[in-house]
């Protein structure tokens, strides 16, 4: 296999962009790696302290103008933005394969779910409207308007920058707010190009600033009284500590945070398409999504026949340079991850699971980088520490089920609570066992395919709360203000 060198001359330049200007940081210069050769792309200079403190002063600044811009005004510009991310599209989807590794042929389709983000909350932009209240303590006018907060700081994952800023960024500004983007210092390069495109697209100085860094940087927003809410998307962790730290401004948060989906395959399921869609929860992202469906349930009389196949059509996924266009799993992203992750697995063997694939870093023309077949692991135990807790890689359980009661109880048996699967043909029981998942988003016979903007997307328990897409993401970022017009003439009026 001849691996295809990454396009350095496209990679933008600045990972700082404060009140319209973009510029390097002033803190450190951290090499970034190409996770699928080990090789360095080049060195960013990450934002530092003052920087979050400039982007916040220019984010305050723009924000009574942007505010009191007329809806139909702000929705063109995000339309604006749409076309700019289309006519991008592919550099976006090269620089999103470069800062993580994910497969060309999924990063190709981010420009056109960005572009799709803008316009659909583009089109509530102008649509945000109040309403009235019937009063009964006496003649009055009551009513509720939904303003914005103000300055919305965005604390972005490693795993989908490009898709997790443009969740974030299309509601918050269509609601009126201005915003703080920090991207994450192990993958800059989709969120400071989209920076960059805020630019051309004539948003105001200071809408949206981005600072490129680490947890310093995310701590250092949290932190700052000058951000009037935080929407955090990353691990359960790494939110606690958030939490606490936004409690000393009493600062609202929004959390979307991991999970651990079960895909319930039923007996009557159509086999052949729960198993492809099966594999998706090691495919997509190169198994390192939030929502992905990486605990297979299967109903036991077709246990042994699903296992086959999911054995059967692993074997034929390729797996290789992630800028090729017939790749379907690249690496995960760096080699501490890749030791971590064949420790769980080792430590899931030693546990009584059964290795069916994988297991074993990749060599050959994959040894440069830090590559893990998709791995399946059988008659996992639900109790064992890889069927409760994220492994983030292409790392597959499988576990047996007698009963609807039994996988139901299987499914919410772990601390999270954001994705559910439903494999089955019996309308009955797909209705009856979505209803009692403690996810908060359940596709039935399918594999991720409702995530779009229209619709909410969050979790429950550990995996987090609020929402993002559709009408209820848009509320997450506007807030109500109650007045009350008193109309009972004064004592002595006539």
């Amino acid at each position: 296999m001849t691996y295809q060198a990454p396009d350095m001359a496209m990679l933008p330049r600045f990972p700082v962009i404060t009140g319209g200007k973009a510029s390097d940081g002033g803190g450190d210069l951290i090499p970034h790696v190409y996770p699928a050769t080990g090789q360095v792309t080049r060195e960013v200079r990450m934002a530092s302290a003052d920087d979050v403190d400039a982007a916040v002063a220019a984010a305050r600044k723009a924000f009574p103008a942007w505010r009191a811009l007329s809806g139909d005004q702000r929705r063109n510009l995000m339309f604006k933005l749409a076309a700019l991310i289309e006519a991008n599209s592919q550099q976006l989807a090269a620089l999103s394969t470069i800062e993580n590794g994910s497969v060309i042929m999924a990063t190709s389709y981010l420009g056109w779910d960005g572009a799709q983000k803008f316009r659909y909350f583009g089109g509530w932009a102008d649509k945000i409207e109040g309403r009235t209240i019937s009063t009964w303590t006496g003649p009055a006018h009551d009513y509720v308007s939904y303003e914005p907060y103000g300055v919305i700081g965005a604390v972005i994952p490693w795993n989908g920058p490009l898709f997790a800023a443009t969740m974030v960024a299309a509601p918050v500004l269509a609601a009126g707010n201005c915003i703080v983007i920090k991207a994450p210092d192990i993958a800059p390069y989709s969120v400071m190009r989209l920076g960059e495109l805020f630019i051309e697209a004539g948003f105001p100085e200071g809408v949206v600033n981005i600072v490129t860094g680490g947890a310093d940087i995310g701590a250092a927003m949290v932190a700052h009284p000058g951000i009037d809410k935080i929407q955090f998307v990353g691990s359960g962790p790494t939110a606690k500590k958030v939490l606490r730290s936004a409690a000393d401004t009493l600062k609202p948060c929004g959390l979307e945070l991991g999970g651990k989906s079960a895909v319930i395959v039923f007996a009557d399921a159509d086999l052949q398409d729960a198993a492809k869609r099966g594999l998706s929860g090691a495919i997509s992202a190169n198994g390192q999504g939030c929502v992905n469906g990486t605990r297979l349930l299967v109903e036991r009389p077709v246990y042994d026949q699903y296992l086959a196949m999911l054995g059967a059509m692993a074997g034929h996924i390729p797996i290789g340079d992630p800028l090729d266009k017939g790749t379907v799993v690249g690496p995960v992203i760096s080699e501490t991850a890749l030791t971590r992750i064949l420790g769980v697995v080792d430590t899931a063997v030693q546990e009584g699971a059964r290795l069916v694939t994988g297991g074993q870093r990749l060599g050959g023309d994959c040894a440069d980088g830090s590559f893990l077949p998709i791995t399946i692991l059988a008659d996992v135990g639900n109790g064992t520490d890889i069927a409760q807790h994220e492994v983030f890689g292409p790392v597959l359980t499988v576990t047996a089920f007698d009963s609807e009661d039994e996988v139901v109880a299987l499914a919410n048996g772990t601390e999270y609570g954001l994705g559910g699967y439903i494999h089955t043909q019996n309308v009955r029981r797909a209705h009856s066992v979505a209803s009692q998942l403690d996810s908060g988003v359940v596709t039935v016979n399918g594999a991720g395919e409702g995530m779009t903007p229209c619709v909410p997307f969050g979790g429950v328990k550990q995996s987090g709360y609020g929402r993002l897409g559709g009408e209820d993401g848009l509320r997450e970022f506007l807030r109500a203000k109650n007045v009350y017009v008193n109309l009972s003439k004064p004592a002595g009026a006539q």
